[in-house]
């Protein structure tokens, strides 16, 4: 790492972390009011210390549970979901109400999800996989564009 900026891999094509949006982070604070209106008639203390240590804790969770999708040169990696590029068929991005069409009235039961409600756009692959009974994925993503890219970069054949 130098300058600030994280160094990739040379295999790696692309790498997004899908973190929740501000409004998250802002949102999940209206647990320290609850937790005050809980502990302060006890002991003032105590509720300002287990307010901050309950926001502490979401925040941590958040963090952490936050999946990184990543193209290297051999797979599509999404949380903990691995799919070779040899299997990839096709792969669409959609935005605004297409996205959301996607995620809800044409959404197949069998599609593998990794989607965020705070993430807009969402790209489609195809899994050409016989013994797979998933048919696609679906990922959530801020720049649809640059991982299809990064898909199509990656399955090119090399010269």
């Amino acid at each position: 790492m130098s300058n600030g900026r994280v160094t990739l891999p040379t295999s790696t094509r692309y790498r997004e972390h899908l973190w929740p949006g501000p409004w998250i982070f802002v949102s999940t604070a209206l647990i320290i009011p609850a937790c005050l209106l809980v502990f302060l008639p006890i002991n003032s203390t105590v509720g300002v210390i287990v307010a901050l240590a309950a926001y502490a804790l979401i925040v941590i969770v958040l963090v952490v549970s936050t999946p990184v999708v990543t193209v290297s040169a051999t797979e599509l990696v999404a949380g903990r979901a691995r799919l070779p590029l040899s299997v990839i068929g096709a792969v669409q991005g959609f935005t605004k109400d297409a996205a959301q069409l996607e995620r809800g009235q044409h959404l197949d039961a069998r599609a593998w999800l990794q989607i965020r409600g705070w993430i807009d756009p969402v790209i489609k692959v195809d899994v050409d996989d016989a013994a797979d009974p998933t048919p696609y994925w679906l990922l959530s993503t801020r720049h649809p564009d640059a991982l299809i890219a990064a898909i199509d970069l990656a399955r090119a054949p090399r010269t």
